[in-house]
């Protein structure tokens, strides 16, 4: 079996006790003569087994672990592998021959040791029965240089910092988690497993369980058209202010973190620029028991209210909820945090309330750069950790005065906010409304608004209008009954 060829910093002193030398002088003398981790043995082991494959599934194996030639220790080791990948774009079938024919066409022959070297690379094992162990110790070894070489780049660039601190620690921390997300990833699966999966989304579908693929709304008609949010996507969530943003986005946070009829909980993250934490679980205690806020300010909440209270925020106590009020967020605050976040507790869902709150990392750039970049950020979170993301934004006065439905152009400080968005919803409350539609679960005319949310843009589905019903002293959506 390969051996581990990384040095140890440990010595001796003069009674034999070990210990580890931490002066200054002998870092610096360590880190000149210290050999990086590596292990020739299995970098040997994963060329042969390419070599008696014949180049086929061992190195397509290899190409889809996304094994590179730097990831080889020894020059050698990487012109033997930059060699077998480029004969195996070729098709053709790969052996000690051809690949000695093709380094010497392009003068690498005497770099690699010949074909007495290429033997003997051969003979290290008899059989690619252990080439995935191989290339996994490879892998492993060069995501230690890595991150010895970043650690040593992040020291140099303290030293010489002169860059916003919130910049120059995001890109740092974009180093690491570009590291740690470097790992060995499984590669295509057969069909009967994507059919497998497939079947059980059409019977969850059909049986109307949540448990598919994606973030569901909770909402019969948006999830209808949408059938959910899904991870990568960057949904963009705009409205005038008071018409029920906020409100809205919670009740796509409280569907995702609160599990029911057999749906599992989603971690949800709240970037709440606007509100503080206590007003935001304040009003979520209240939507979820549906408890009159404007009775608890006036204290004439009942036994059964307050039976709801402690209820509810019993269940919301033990739900993967997370919220950040800081209210001078930059783009890279939030992406940071967000980050941090996700390697500790898996999340599903990322919400942020609202786009045009975010500060921006530099004052001097004008204001719709800035917002251009922040949506950039946001659809760059969404695929890097994989989850959908909510971005709340506002929208500009022109459909108010020209009294029409809003429109995706009527993004406030838009830049590239349509463009970066896989989905845009729209809110809108119509001018007229009919009362007797109103009157539902015992609330006044007044307290019940029916609200239009336009699906103004959708990257893989339909575009169109969804009709909700907006309890106003619950801060609560609900699905509209016609």
């Amino acid at each position: 079996m390969p051996t581990d060829s990384t040095n140890s910093s440990y010595g001796r002193d003069n009674s034999g006790r070990k210990f580890r030398g931490d002066s200054r002088k002998s870092d610096s003398v360590s880190d000149e003569i210290r050999v990086q981790p590596h292990n020739v043995e299995a970098e040997e082991g994963l060329l042969a087994a390419c070599l008696i494959d014949g180049g086929r599934e061992i190195l397509t194996d290899c190409i889809e672990a996304k094994i590179a030639p730097a990831y080889f220790f020894k020059t050698s080791h990487q012109e033997l592998y930059r060699a077998l990948l480029a004969l195996y774009e070729t098709g053709d079938p790969i052996d000690e021959i051809l690949l000695l024919d093709y380094l010497r066409k392009n003068g690498m022959e005497e770099d690699v040791g010949g074909i007495a070297a290429i033997y003997a690379i051969q003979n290290r094992i008899e059989t690619p029965a252990h080439a995935r162990y191989f290339t996994r110790i490879v892998h492993e070894k060069y995501l230690l240089r890595r991150l010895i070489r970043t650690s040593r780049e992040t020291i140099e660039a303290c030293y010489e910092q002169q860059e916003d601190m919130s910049t120059f620690i995001e890109k740092i921390e974009q180093d690491i988690f570009e590291i740690s997300s470097g790992r060995v990833t499984e590669g295509a699966t057969p069909i009967r497993e994507a059919l497998d999966g497939a079947v059980n989304n059409i019977q969850a579908l059909l049986s109307g369980k949540d448990d598919i693929d994606g973030v569901l709304s909770g909402f019969r008609d948006l999830d209808g058209m949408t059938y959910g949010f899904h991870p990568g996507q960057m949904i963009v969530l705009a409205a005038r202010p008071s018409v029920g943003k906020t409100s809205l986005a919670m009740n796509f946070a409280e569907h995702a973190m609160l599990p029911a009829g057999g749906r599992k909980s989603a971690g949800v993250l709240v970037f709440s620029l606007e509100m503080t934490a206590e007003d935001l679980a304040m009003r979520l205690i209240c939507s979820r028991s549906r408890v009159d806020m404007k009775r608890i300010r006036d204290r004439v909440v009942s036994k059964q209210d307050m039976a709801d209270i402690v209820t509810t925020t019993k269940e919301l106590k033990q739900s993967p909820l997370w919220i950040d009020d800081n209210s001078s967020s930059t783009i890279l605050d939030i992406r940071a945090k967000a980050r941090r976040l996700h390697t500790k507790n898996k999340l599903g869902l990322v919400v942020v309330d609202y786009l045009q709150l975010i500060r921006g990392s530099d004052p001097r750039v004008p204001r719709e750069q800035q917002i251009a970049d922040m949506s950039r950020g946001m659809k760059g979170m969404a695929k890097e950790l994989g989850v959908p993301v909510v971005v709340l934004s506002q929208l500009n006065r022109e459909s108010e005065k020209e009294n029409r439905d809003p429109r995706i152009s009527d993004l406030r400080e838009s830049g590239s906010i349509e463009q970066d968005a896989d989905v845009v919803l729209l809110l809108h409350r119509p001018k007229k409304r009919d009362d007797d539609e109103a009157v539902q679960d015992g609330a006044m005319p007044s307290d019940v608004e029916h609200i239009k949310l336009i699906i103004a843009k959708q990257r893989n589905g339909p575009i169109g209008d969804v009709d909700l019903t907006f309890v106003r002293r619950y801060t609560r959506y609900e699905n509209f009954h016609r």
